[in-house]
């Protein structure tokens, strides 16, 4: 019997407090729920999201008020189907039979809103193209 499960595709940055935050809650937004779900993940997660991409995100029509930062940690890569990392290097685990991407995104952190909206715009762009080639969105 085929696993009918959604996908998992973690999304993982060095706090999990921006980067990683954004293209979560994009995909989320956008993917078919029965498809693919996303979560944001990172090597050494900082205390809450940054106030400036909560901000950001909101003018996007995205609530990032209650999402919190969480530890990327093998087990929880080993479920996913994809691993999407963005500037966390050779922090991030390598996990045998999980898909990876790198997307070489500006960190956010203590930037000014008119710059953490470029990053944002950016983030959304390869989101929807990521959704496009796997085909979970839309």
């Amino acid at each position: 019997m085929p696993d009918t499960r959604p996908k998992t595709v973690i999304f993982a940055c060095v706090h999990s407090a921006g980067r990683s935050q954004m293209a979560a809650a994009f995909f989320n937004a956008l993917a078919d729920p029965d498809k693919a779900r996303a979560v944001s993940a990172g090597t050494q997660p900082g205390p809450r999201v940054h106030d400036v991409v909560v901000e950001a995100m909101d003018e996007a029509g995205i609530n990032l008020r209650s999402a919190v930062p969480r530890l990327l940690t093998t087990e929880l890569a080993q479920d996913a189907a994809w691993l999407v990392t963005m500037g966390c290097g050779d922090e991030c685990p390598v996990v045998p039979g999980v898909k990876r991407d790198d997307w070489p995104l500006e960190d956010p952190k203590g930037r000014p809103i008119e710059h953490v909206r470029l990053i944002r715009d950016d983030v959304r762009r390869r989101v929807e193209a990521f959704l496009a080639d796997i085909g979970f969105g839309f």
